[in-house]
């Protein structure tokens, strides 16, 4: 990532240039980037291929203002860190469902090891609704976060379990990978009718007193405490929510894969 591009990436997330990237500077980092950067999949319902190339997640995140979902957010994230001077693990997860844990490289989480020695953290601003700061990854304590009550726990063959206010979230594998690892899941993600991914619309980001979300046609703001749902009643009135609440410029409604394809004759 070059200067230009930090800046202006620094700028989108609204963070002046930390003079080095310490345990305070990641936390601000984090939850700065979770309050302007939404986790969203509107790419596969506008029909439009996710890449994961480095000038491509610039393109989208920082200049279109968009957002993403983990491959994309975590995975730009780790270069804007990497770029600051910290040092930064990429890290393969299963992400626990209905059915137990989902597919190897189903999330993409950081490891991150700052300038001041402290850590490793945990950071991850590609899981939607997770920790708002960075979590101790060999802290066996629970850790109070305004999310909830984070605990990072020991599994089998070295991996570790992050649970959320006692509710397992995912599985991470601490080997060391590449962004080009995760390609082949982030494809099947973007076009399997099995994938959460392509069933509807979602968009989502923190605010300072809770999270504002639309999910298809329902915009949902939870905010101090009180959950609010309003359907959104025409395709104007989507746009517009996008527009206001997470600053996304769009010129059609998303739809799921299924919503846009013909009817079968007969």
């Amino acid at each position: 990532m070059d200067e230009q591009a930090l800046a202006g990436y620094l700028t989108r997330i609204g963070v002046s240039r930390p003079r080095l990237v310490d345990a305070g500077a990641l936390a601000d980092l984090h939850r700065a980037h979770l309050l302007t950067v939404p986790f969203e999949n509107l790419s596969i319902h506008l029909a439009e291929h996710i890449s994961l190339a480095e000038g491509d997640l610039l393109a989208k995140i920082v200049t279109s203002h968009r957002g993403g979902f983990c491959y994309e957010l975590n995975g730009l994230f780790a270069l804007l860190l990497e770029a600051l001077g910290a040092e930064v693990t990429r890290v393969a997860a299963r992400v626990y469902g209905d059915g137990g844990l989902g597919p190897p490289f189903d999330h993409l989480a950081l490891i991150v090891r700052t300038q001041d020695g402290s850590g490793p953290w945990l950071a991850d601003v590609g899981f939607g609704s997770h920790s708002d700061y960075p979590l101790l990854l060999d802290s066996k304590d629970v850790q109070d976060d305004p999310a909830g009550r984070f605990l990072v726990a020991d599994a089998s063959h070295a991996d570790v379990d992050v649970l959320k206010d006692g509710k397992p979230q995912y599985r991470i594998e601490r080997r060391p990978r590449d962004l080009a690892d995760f390609i082949p899941t982030c494809w099947w993600q973007q076009t399997s009718p099995q994938s959460h991914f392509t069933k509807q619309p979602v968009c989502s980001r923190l605010c300072e007193s809770g999270r504002i979300t639309i999910s298809g046609r329902t915009l949902i703001q939870a905010i101090s405490g009180q959950r609010t749902e309003r359907e959104l009643p025409t395709d104007a009135a989507v746009l517009a929510a996008y527009l206001d609440h997470f600053g996304i410029a769009l010129d059609r409604v998303p739809l799921a894969p299924a919503a846009r394809r013909p009817a079968s004759p007969g």
